[in-house]
């Protein structure tokens, strides 16, 4: 079982009034840290109330009845009202790296999630979070829990009877968290580029291939092939796909035929267009970039009136009721400096849709960066989690302004990010391989040579993943670990018997119990 988090006992609690109180503390300080280091700063307001504190492992009742021990701080006389900020320097052990989440349990209720940071052995990271409580609480449980979930393999003979010292293998086969590339038609027929793309990632999304102008490069002249061949190539290799796009609002990249149709032939085009591309793929793909960058672009609404898109959506879930639906923009987590983009024109824009009765059910975000500022990005997704739908950061790539070592470095800390945030539902890369090379930034060379962004891929994918666990059960004929998310497959040797099974790791607080028996 993986060894206990360690965290550096000055933890800072900051007490700030509502807005709507008076308040004469100290102010809100903004600092942040991205950077794993190998000494923790100095906690924030010299150590805040909690400065004498001792941390304490304490016990922690699950959902299932389990207790699991994680270091905890116990803090007193919490007032409703009053808004709580946090931070704490985090190191583990016994892994190269995990999320690590803060919970507060009350005597009320429980904060499941008030701040988490991707922790890497040998080095401390910040976690920074905050809270507001509905009740106010005498005793409460401020503890730090790494996002995996717990799980206890139970051994028993065909009586039932529990086995003390039975040895256990257990191998992690498959992620639950989709992570992947776009994908261009230069992996067709490319053995080594599919062995490479296949060996990494569990989800794809066609870089051009669907879209409107390599579908129907001349009025009814369908041509799916392409995209057809690429589609084999996931279904051979069990890879879930995105659907990008049905339109894009850019009219720089609507095919030329179409924008020069009139009015009453454009609608007709469109229309030809979803039915034609959503009853070919009905159930093929997972999600569909409906009206792409609608907010920096309206190619179709300024033609066809302000309920366009409302169509768009309407028609799409109509022909696809299993896909979900998203809108994609870009400058959103990138900068808060494009005026067009800002999270709240993107959150009134889902808004404004859904009250039009649109089934829209997932937030993109594209993701383009050149020097990436993550606190914001990570105040950003906070912001657009509060729409309750997923989020997917759907095409991830660093600038090739920079150079290539630079691209890795903020590649990585880009990635951390998103995988941190309890609200990112998946990650897709945007480094499709061409002969002359990626749209801004490459993983390998032309002959499947990790670059430095790949190697940044290939660790992140490597600690993302729950190495082997082997160990004997306890007198309760137990054995527990923490995973990540996904499939597994369990081997038990009790003498000269041998039985081996599988389970699933889904998302959930309660530990995972799963009983064997030989």
């Amino acid at each position: 079982m993986q060894g206990p988090l360690c965290l550096w006992l000055l933890l800072l609690l900051f007490y700030g009034s509502s807005f709507a109180s008076p308040y004469d503390g100290p102010l809100y300080d903004s600092s942040a840290y991205t950077k794993c280091k190998r000494r923790p700063e100095e906690p924030l307001y010299g150590g805040g109330v909690l400065k004498d504190e001792a941390l304490n492992f304490q016990p922690i009742v699950d959902d299932s009845g389990s207790t699991v021990y994680w270091p905890a701080f116990v803090l007193q006389s919490l007032t409703q009202g009053t808004l709580y900020s946090f931070s704490s320097w985090v190191q583990i052990n016994g892994a190269s790296s995990a999320l690590v989440r803060a919970t507060l349990v009350t005597e009320h209720t429980t904060y499941n999630c008030i701040g988490t940071v991707v922790a890497k052995h040998g080095c401390w990271s910040f976690l920074k979070g905050g809270f507001e409580i509905t009740s106010s609480s005498n005793l409460s449980l401020l503890y730090f829990q790494e996002r995996k979930r717990a799980v206890t393999i139970h051994v028993s003979d065909e009586q039932g009877e529990r086995l003390q010292g039975a040895g256990l293998m257990v191998k992690q086969v498959s992620k639950d968290f989709p992570f992947g590339s776009a994908i261009a038609k230069t992996i067709l027929g490319n053995e080594p580029y599919q062995n490479w793309f296949v060996e990494r990632f569990n989800a794809a999304v066609f870089e051009n291939e669907l879209k409107w102008y390599a579908t129907e490069p001349k009025p009814r002249q369908l041509n799916y092939t392409i995209a057809d061949q690429m589609l084999e190539f996931i279904r051979a290799n069990q890879i879930i796909a995105r659907g990008h796009n049905i339109f894009w609002e850019d009219p720089k990249y609507t095919p030329e035929w179409v924008r020069n149709l009139t009015d009453s032939e454009l609608q007709s085009a469109v229309s030809s267009r979803i039915q034609s591309l959503m009853s070919k793929y009905k159930e093929e793909f997972i999600h569909w970039d409906v009206s792409n960058e609608m907010l920096h672009f309206g190619f179709y609404e300024q033609r066809l009136g302000p309920n366009a898109t409302l169509h768009f959506f309407e028609t799409a879930h109509e022909s696809d009721p299993l896909a979900t639906l998203f809108m994609n923009d870009f400058n959103v987590v990138e900068t808060c400096s494009d005026e067009s983009s800002t999270v709240d024109d993107y959150i009134a824009r889902m808004r404004e849709l859904k009250e039009g009765g649109v089934s829209m059910d997932g937030i993109g975000l594209e993701g383009h960066f050149t020097i990436p500022n993550l606190p914001l990005m990570r105040a950003i997704i906070d912001k657009l989690s509060t729409m309750g739908l997923p989020i997917w950061l759907t095409e991830i790539d660093i600038s090739s302004t920079l150079d290539k070592e630079t691209q890795a470095i903020y590649l990585e800390e880009v990635l951390r990010e998103g995988f941190s945030h309890p609200s990112v539902n998946g990650i897709m890369l945007w480094t499709a391989l061409h002969p002359n090379g990626c749209y801004q930034m490459c993983l390998t060379d032309n002959n499947f040579r990790n670059l430095p962004a790949g190697d940044a891929v290939d660790k992140l994918l490597k600690e993302w993943q729950t190495g082997v666990e082997v160990g004997q059960t306890d007198e309760h004929g137990a054995y527990s670990f923490y995973g990540f998310l996904g499939e597994y497959e369990a081997t038990v040797t009790y003498g000269k018997k041998t039985a081996k099974s599988t389970f699933s790791l889904c998302r959930s607080d309660e530990t995972k119990h799963f009983n064997i028996q030989l």
